[in-house]
């Protein structure tokens, strides 16, 4: 009987399913490309041709891959489309650049109206699954990740693959102790915004995407913004200064941190990072959180915009953590960006060697900013990195009497490339900084405007996988010029110049978008590109940040890594010698720092469940997971502190609550320490002697 009745419900909600695709077909109508996209696209296939760097030709080669990117950026996790539509999208594989050159773009729409009506199926096919609470006994489980993966060969194995999402959508909800009645329509929820976000798709919309997926193709820097997001992204520059500070992106139904901007809420409080998934938001302390997963990305940034003064809370998946991993959740007070929050800041850090106390300086530098408006009116006291660490510098060596000097470069996206050869003349006494060469061949090489560096002490430059472009030319030429040594992770390689054109200029018209577009790339002094490879530091530390998912190098088009002519320039004395010497004292000391062990081991368990693919669907496995993550990062905090003589605690509240320490800040400012200790040791400062020549 209860199979009987199981059979019936399945059976008219299956008929519920066709009905609903039905529906949407009837609905909605398909759609179709306007005039103004095919003199659109006809332009902007010219001004890639003509202007790109890489010079690339739209033929059958780039048309294939421009295919490929388009149905990734649909499907990228192949959750939608089955292998026989993948095989009649083929017929257009080595059309599109024609198409492309000729504004014949209606292949693009028909490929995405066959994707609309797949995911009103899959929705459907969801719900009718919420019928029914999931055996959460069962062994099985869930591969989340399905990018490296071919379509589904039929509409059976394409519902298993629900079948399974959303059982496992289900069991992250249940594990927080939500009832099934609660569960389910929040997952209905979800389902139906997610097939809302998708027929509220725009024309403009697709012909966007489609034109990304062009641009991408050519490489990851270059983009196309439609007549609504050029405008949103004003609106959402404007958003950095107004609200929590961060840019946002949907990636497969979840909305991502894609940049922290400085001076902003987030970066103030330092936990959210690039790359992390925000599941949930609640408006003040106490507000109910509400599921954004599957929501349009506008609609969940009206969510987390709010009046300056107020809270708002997030729910926060971390970067590359599998879902139902246990979540974060931060408060952030909304507030401006503040011009002071985001200007450098210095601080003194006492480290004791032997029976000396050292006083090592740190200056960080959030961005390369500069005001280019006051400083276009002629105003003398305008606003600029530089100023403001030279001006720090002076405080430090005559108000503080450092001994050294960290410029902690960590998650500086870079910013003005005037600032990054300005501020690397504060260190050198004069010389080239970085070379620029231009779509045509033609190479400019920039100068230190300044004759004088303002510090000639022991310097390290800190920096991570996010510091990138402007921070780059800077870490590059600290390290060409044998000033200072650079510690860290690998910076990001991003060694690309983008240009914006405002197609609305170039058509002379409205409501035609704009392009940006890759138009240079910069070289060290030494000839070499930041391009791809970025800066290799001196002396490696670990990070929790993963190269192998951040950074240049992980994007498919990325421009390569080559190299110039070098250009002549003095160098300081040769470090090199010295450089072993430093890394064997901080090899030493690192393996007995208890808060160095800590961070290698945090690393190594976090690679451990960031390689993973799939999760179990078996809740009682799921939550001895869960408690198993949150006793091992319990007994891993206990052994530093045991370490340490602190004494241990017993709970992830406590834990949460604890005061984390800077421990790549503190192995930088020991690395200085050590290169004070060598100069004096040796009776001369091995660093600020000009004396050799590159050729």
């Amino acid at each position: 009987m209860i199979e009987s009745i199981r059979l019936w419900i399945v059976t008219f909600l299956w008929l519920g399913l066709l009905n609903v695709t039905h529906a949407a077909d009837e609905l909605v109508e398909p759609l179709t490309i306007a005039d103004k996209h095919s003199e659109i696209s006809q332009r902007v296939a010219r001004i890639i041709e003509d202007l790109h760097y890489a010079k690339p030709r739209i033929d059958n080669s780039l048309s294939s891959a421009i295919l490929d990117r388009y149905l990734d950026t649909l499907d990228g996790n192949r959750l939608y489309f089955l292998q026989s539509d993948y095989t009649s999208f083929g017929r257009y594989r080595y059309e599109l650049d024609e198409r492309v050159r000729n504004g014949d773009l209606e292949p693009v729409f028909e490929i995405f109206n066959t994707f609309r009506t797949r995911t009103a199926e899959r929705v459907a096919y969801a719900n009718m699954l919420l019928a029914e609470e999931p055996d959460f006994t069962v062994n099985e489980s869930f591969q989340f990740d399905r990018s490296e993966l071919g379509w589904a060969r039929s509409e059976e194995e394409l519902q298993e693959v629900w079948r399974k999402r959303v059982k496992n959508d289900a069991l992250s909800l249940t594990l927080t102790e939500k009832p099934w009645e609660e569960t389910s329509e929040l997952l209905k929820q979800r389902y139906e915004r997610l097939l809302r976000r998708v027929t509220q798709v725009t024309s403009d919309d697709v012909f966007e995407t489609f034109m990304n997926s062009l641009a991408h193709t050519v490489d990851p820097h270059s983009s196309y913004l439609s007549p609504r997001n050029s405008e949103e992204y004003r609106i959402q520059m404007s958003l950095s200064y107004d609200g929590i500070g961060a840019s946002l992106q949907l990636e497969d139904d979840y909305v991502t941190v894609t940049n922290i901007i400085p001076g902003g809420p987030a970066y103030i409080d330092g936990q959210l990072k690039p790359a992390d998934r925000i599941t949930a938001v609640g408006q003040g302390e106490n507000g109910d959180l509400v599921d954004v997963i599957g929501w349009r990305l506008d609609e969940v940034v009206q969510l987390i915009r709010g009046p300056g003064g107020t809270v708002v809370h997030l729910q926060v998946l971390d970067a590359g953590a599998a879902p139902g991993t246990p979540e974060r959740a931060l408060y952030l007070v909304r507030d401006q960006v503040k011009l002071e929050e985001q200007a450098a800041k210095s601080s003194i850090i006492e480290v004791p060697k032997g029976d000396a106390n050292y006083r090592i300086g740190v200056i960080n530098v959030p961005s390369f900013y500069q005001d280019y408006a006051a400083r276009s009116r002629g105003d003398e006291n305008y606003t600029s990195t530089t100023r403001d660490v030279a001006r720090l510098i002076q405080e430090l060596s005559e108000e503080e009497g450092i001994d050294g000097l960290v410029v902690d470069l960590r998650q500086n996206g870079g910013g003005h490339l005037s600032e990054a050869t300005e501020l690397s003349g504060l260190f050198i006494d004069q010389g080239p900084v970085v070379q620029l060469r231009e779509t045509r061949g033609n190479i400019q090489v920039l100068d230190d405007p300044n004759p004088d560096s303002v510090y000639d002490g022991p310097l390290a430059v800190l920096v991570d996988r996010y510091s990138a472009s402007a921070s780059e030319i800077f870490a590059a030429a600290i390290q060409d010029y044998k000033r200072g040594v650079i510690v860290g992770q690998q910076t990001f390689g991003k060694g690309s110049v983008q240009n914006l054109f405002d197609l609305d200029r170039f058509m002379r018209g409205s409501g035609y978008g704009q392009l940006t577009l890759t138009i240079g790339k910069y070289y060290r002094i030494t000839g070499e590109s930041t391009q791809h490879r970025g800066v290799m530091p001196d002396i490696s530390l670990p990070s929790m940040v993963d190269a192998s998912i951040v950074g240049e190098s992980t994007r498919d088009s990325a421009l390569p890594w080559d190299r110039i002519q070098q250009t002549s320039f003095m160098t300081d004395l040769d470090l090199d010698p010295y450089l072993q010497l430093l890394q064997t004292r901080h090899t030493e000391r690192a393996t007995e720092d208890p808060d160095y062990n800590h961070l290698v081991n945090n690393i190594e368990a976090a690679g451990f469940f960031r390689n993973q693919d799939e999760v179990s669907l078996n809740i009682d496995v799921r939550t001895a997971e869960r408690e198993d993550i949150q006793a091992q990062q319990l007994a891993r905090e206990n052994e530093r502190r045991v370490a340490l003589g602190l004494n241990p605690i017993g709970s992830m509240e406590e834990l949460d609550a604890s005061e984390p320490t800077d421990v790549l800040l503190k192995q930088a400012t020991q690395v200085v320490v050590d290169i004070a200790t060598l100069s004096s040791s040796s009776g001369a400062s091995i660093i600020g002697s000009e004396t050799a020549l590159t050729h």
